[in-house]
């Protein structure tokens, strides 16, 4: 979730074709993973759909969850993803049409929860997702390792990991980081839009300097775990605490080049180019005011009015509210595919091709890129990526291959690390006093 709200994505249309299974070509990179795209028509499907068939994406953050709980249903689990959805960017059908082989469902819940309202809303969301998985089970499956997402992608089902959207899920507890892993979390967010008091968010004032020392311990205990350290929303000195720390491979799940376009939740190219000796993935994201600099000095002029009447921007609440008077005299810009693409090629040029990936933020946003709409429009990513003399080796990467190699990197660190040490006893009082 960022620092927009989703809202009503585009209609999904009937599929009309069940996904197919493609076996990778002679000499084209293998990952082990079938195909769940499917081409709606008879027109032979595009370059990027083929692509798709063999290599599926791995997105590493969409907010289905928290968009069906928002939705106002008593049992949110109850809405059926398996037909299309008229108030989300996700469901089944357009998953598939999509090539979306596995997805991190974010867990997420407003920084503004703290200690134990956190915790608990947080375990309420695993619950709709491992509710969701098991209705579901033709097509999704918890997977919660790197073999299980082959092994789930290569039966053409939809892999689904969980993902913790900002350490006040934990309630400064390294023994609640622990019973998340247990249900399946494999990644947390350290922060969200709001400092914590280890850690820094990219979104809110200096406070902690980066990682403090519990910060820190936070770290080394989750990639003791295999959990991987997810460093978007955080701030570029909590970013370089983290690499400082780890002993395995980091992501973002979400975030984009600051280079291209100046937003706070976009990464340094200082950081970019410290991927390589950790393994870690940026996996670029479709949020416009993070891919499209005219979107951002527009969002920029929103949050200053906000500021000038007395109201928090960060809260996501209130800012959709003001949103909703301000477009009506402040025509809102958007985001294109290219800028996306942009975004990609930067990345590609300054971590290496062996260190990006794809988080959308699908139902985390309330607008998304033209070309983007929804999560059925990842093939014509990677046909722009094709025309722009990407090679099918690159794009294999980008979409799955990065990804599950941080996985099983981080899983075989873990292995070690376990080895090496105990679980940790530390606590925030003793660490940061």
């Amino acid at each position: 979730m960022t620092t927009e709200t989703h809202a009503a994505g585009p209609p999904a249309a009937d599929i009309t074709a069940p996904p197919t299974t493609g076996a990778p070509t002679t000499g084209a990179p293998t990952t082990g993973a079938s195909t769940t795209a499917a081409p709606t028509t008879g027109a032979r499907p595009s370059a990027g759909r083929e692509l798709l068939e063999r290599f599926p994406v791995i997105d590493g953050h969409n907010d289905l969850a928290w968009a069906l709980r928002e939705a106002g249903v008593a049992d949110p689990a109850s809405i059926d993803i398996a037909a299309p959805v008229d108030f989300t960017h996700t469901d089944l059908p357009r998953l598939l049409r999509g090539g979306v082989g596995a997805q991190f469902w974010s867990v997420y819940v407003p920084a503004q929860l703290q200690g134990e309202s956190a915790v608990v809303t947080t375990l309420e969301q695993i619950d709709l997702v491992r509710q969701l998985a098991a209705r579901y089970p033709g097509a999704l499956e918890l997977a919660l390792t790197a073999a299980d997402v082959k092994r789930i992608m290569a039966d053409g089902r939809i892999a689904s990991l969980l993902g913790a959207e900002g350490g006040h899920s934990i309630a400064n507890s390294l023994g609640a980081l622990r019973a998340l892993y247990l249900l399946g979390v494999r990644y947390m967010t350290l922060t969200h839009n709001l400092n914590l008091p280890w850690a820094d968010s990219a979104t809110d004032e200096p406070a902690a300097g980066g990682l403090t020392a519990f910060g820190r311990e936070v770290v080394r205990e989750m990639q003791r775990l295999g959990m991987l350290v997810d460093l978007s929303h955080v701030a570029p000195t909590t970013m370089s605490d983290a690499l400082d720390t780890a002993e395995a491979p980091v992501i973002f799940s979400h975030s984009s080049a600051l280079a291209i376009c100046d937003h706070p939740r976009n990464v340094p190219d200082a950081i970019l180019a410290r991927l390589a000796a950790n393994g870690g993935v940026c996996m670029i994201t479709f949020v416009p005011t993070f891919v499209s600099q005219r979107c951002r000095d527009w969002d920029l002029s929103l949050a200053a009015e906000m500021e000038r009447q007395g109201l928090d921007h960060r809260d996501l609440s209130s800012r959709q509210k003001f949103k909703g008077e301000w477009v009506a005299t402040h025509p809102r810009p958007g985001a294109t595919l290219a800028d996306v693409v942009a975004h990609a090629e930067h990345v590609r040029e300054v971590a290496g091709i062996d260190h990006i990936g794809v988080g959308g933020d699908y139902d985390g946003v309330d607008a998304l890129p033209a070309g983007l709409e929804d999560v059925s429009t990842y093939p014509a990513l990677i046909d722009a990526l094709l025309d722009r003399g990407w090679s099918e080796a690159d794009c294999s990467k980008l979409t799955c291959g990065n990804l599950l190699r941080a996985l099983h990197d981080a899983e075989s660190a873990a292995a070690t690390l376990q080895a090496a040490r105990p679980p940790s006893a530390a606590r925030l009082a003793d660490l940061d006093s």
